[in-house]
């Protein structure tokens, strides 16, 4: 399963490496008892024409340019594996390959079931790049009520980016991360002072540019206590 989800997200780098733009979505609906929905998206609609030319062509500044064959073949390689994971269901996957949209949804039991799916990803990475890189995670108590998009920044995260070419090192300018969580009860506060509490109090919007993530100036770390919606 690990070689098909590295093998997705390297087709997905190549083009996010030859984009001038990209914005990655991640948004997660949780319900009262800890179960709830994510989507992740990965979203290079704003360079479509420069990447529908550049997809006619085998390669492009020493990269190999994916097909769209196979950015789908590998997308439905990557899904059809995640079905098999603990806690994890009605795993979906959505191609928009006119406009270049990519996303991946599914329904958790737990929320730390998602923290599953990542965990030998970021292992496996860790000891090919020889670094202590701490992958992010979620948690929540119903108890409490505390909801928490975890996220330890790591200096390797910089060293990854220095190690780019220079021309590599411009498509992050204009990129960012969003996330957006929608919760039953309302929102009491949010400890990310750049996050934005929406006016039913059910939902949290927080948005990062990449270059102040790769940087450490902003986190998308973020703890959220909610309040009983009765």
């Amino acid at each position: 399963m690990l070689k098909r989800i590295l093998s997705f997200f390297s087709l997905c780098l190549l083009l996010i490496l030859n984009s001038s733009c990209f914005d990655i979505l991640e948004e997660i609906n949780l319900n009262k008892d800890g179960s709830g929905t994510m989507v992740f998206t990965i979203n290079m609609s704003k360079s479509k024409t420069k990447l529908a030319s550049m997809m006619l062509l085998d390669s492009i500044n020493g990269y190999k340019i994916p097909s769209e064959d196979d950015i789908a073949l590998a997308l439905n390689d990557v899904v059809a594996h995640l079905k098999k994971a603990k806690g994890i269901s009605n795993i979906e996957q959505r191609k928009d390959l006119e406009n270049y949209i990519f996303s991946v949804s599914c329904d958790f039991d737990a929320i730390g079931s998602l923290n599953g799916l990542t965990s030998k990803l970021i292992q496996d990475q860790n000891k090919r790049e020889n670094t202590n890189f701490e992958t992010s995670n979620f948690a929540y108590s119903p108890s409490e009520m505390v909801f928490e998009r975890k996220f330890t920044y790591d200096s390797s995260i910089k060293k990854s980016f220095d190690h780019l070419k220079k021309e590599d090192k411009k498509v992050f300018q204009d990129a960012s991360f969003t996330a957006i969580y929608r919760f039953e009860d309302l929102v009491g506060n949010s400890s990310n002072t750049a996050a934005k509490i929406a006016p039913s109090k059910k939902a949290v919007m927080l948005r990062v540019d990449a270059m102040s993530f790769i940087f450490g100036q902003k986190t998308i770390q973020n703890k959220i206590k909610l309040i009983n919606s009765k």
